[in-house]
């Protein structure tokens, strides 16, 4: 028998809905539902195996072809980048990347640079470039709302689901720049490796979304 299909699944509400889609889609997830500490587990009945990672390792782990598969959100996708393919939206863990700022302010007045405070440097640079404009960008791994309550910064770029965070901060979205989903990426080496394995898990998965 080959060795086990690899799925790196990032940790926390995207596990639970691949989970969710794979048992509709009829594979046994037992072993991964009671997984305890363990971090590689075995799908019963199938040749694959789940890997449990954080989502930026997700695509370190497809990319070098230690996983052949993985899920992963589209914003670490775009800040992080890579060489992979990316196959499928799954259309769960939706939310969307914007742009926020003081309730009542105008973002875009005035001449000078404005400072951006993001956990996303690289989705943030990529839209003020195509706006044309220069940002000083300041990156912050914490609660990025506080930044501009603190005056380091004069907007954020970060997730926003629901947007009551902001609110409760005094802060407002000024603007979208993207719609962000679960998306199912795969390394390139794998795709011409064991291309009908894939194809074949893709084809279920799809049927099932």
């Amino acid at each position: 028998m080959s060795k086990p299909l690899r799925i790196a699944l990032t940790k926390g509400r995207l596990e639970k809905d691949t989970l969710n889609l794979l048992e509709k889609s009829g594979f046994d997830c037992t072993a991964v539902r009671e997984k305890g500490r363990k971090l590689i587990l075995p799908i019963k009945g199938a040749n694959i195996e789940v890997v449990l990672a954080k989502a930026n390792d997700v695509i370190t782990y497809v990319e070098h072809g230690v996983c052949d598969m993985g899920v992963v959100g589209k914003d670490t996708i775009m800040e992080m980048s890579g060489k992979f393919f990316e196959l499928v939206d799954l259309g769960f863990g939706k939310c969307k990347f914007a742009l926020a700022a003081k309730k009542g302010t105008d973002f875009y007045e005035g001449y000078g640079v404005k400072t951006i405070a993001t956990k996303y440097p690289n989705v943030a640079r990529t839209f003020f470039e195509n706006k044309g404009m220069d940002v000083d960008i300041v990156k912050i791994e914490g609660s990025v709302e506080l930044a501009p309550l603190l005056e380091l910064s004069n907007g954020i770029v970060d997730i926003v689901e629901t947007g009551t965070t902001l609110k409760e901060n005094g802060l407002e979205v000024i603007e979208d720049i993207v719609p962000i989903s679960a998306r199912l990426i795969v390394n390139t080496v794998s795709l011409k490796l064991r291309q009908e394995e894939i194809e074949n898990l893709i084809s279920i998965i799809e049927e099932n979304l």
